[in-house]
């Protein structure tokens, strides 16, 4: 098992289940184990994984992502700026890959940088962010975000409970669920 300040986070469930994670030293912020567990059975009860591409923005250690490549994602990207996160989200990715689990692409790159650099198409996303990242660098990446949604898909986003619910054109709120000091926003792209 692999600790950052006391801190001990493994794969949940599918086929990578029960697989340890490392955690980036500094700078990163793990989801908290009750909190994907609840994250993960909502959206497996919305058959929201399996063969989903699936996009983790401010990956971190990458253990949202990885969570949904061991449930079944067809594709997973990881991206996060810091270079000894990606590192370290990569070593989390072959550990997962040797599970039999989607092997996750990770991407050493601004949230913004590669949102308007790319051109794929993703049907769940998850977002994670730091709870200090400045609100306009949040809204500029959900914004570019909006041209890569799936028409179905899901963004699932992660944020300090006095932070606010994100209002930004093109992406409706569906929901909102407080868990302690966390607060997870499920968003879907706006039809029509």
């Amino acid at each position: 098992m692999l600790w950052s300040n006391g801190v001990v986070t493994r794969i949940i469930a599918g086929l990578a289940a029960q697989t340890s994670l490392s955690i980036p030293s500094s700078g990163t912020r793990p989801t908290s184990d009750r909190v994907r567990e609840a994250l993960f059975a909502a959206l497996d009860a919305r058959g929201a994984i399996d063969e989903a591409r699936v996009l983790d923005l401010f990956a971190g250690s990458g253990a949202l992502g990885l969570e949904a490549a061991s449930r079944g994602a067809a594709s997973v990207v990881l991206v996060d700026s810091a270079k000894p996160a990606a590192a370290v989200a990569q070593r989390n990715a072959n550990a997962v890959a040797e599970r039999g689990a989607a092997r996750a692409s990770v991407v050493t790159q601004r949230a913004e940088r590669f949102l308007a650099d790319s051109d794929a198409e993703f049907d769940l996303v998850l977002i994670d962010p730091p709870y200090d990242l400045d609100a306009g660098v949040l809204h500029e990446t959900l914004t570019l975000l909006v041209t890569l949604l799936a028409d179905d898909a899901i963004v699932v986003l992660e944020q300090s409970k006095r932070a606010g619910a994100p209002d930004v054109p093109g992406l409706e709120l569906e929901r909102s669920k407080k868990y302690g000091d966390t607060v997870i926003h499920w968003l879907s792209p706006t039809l029509g």
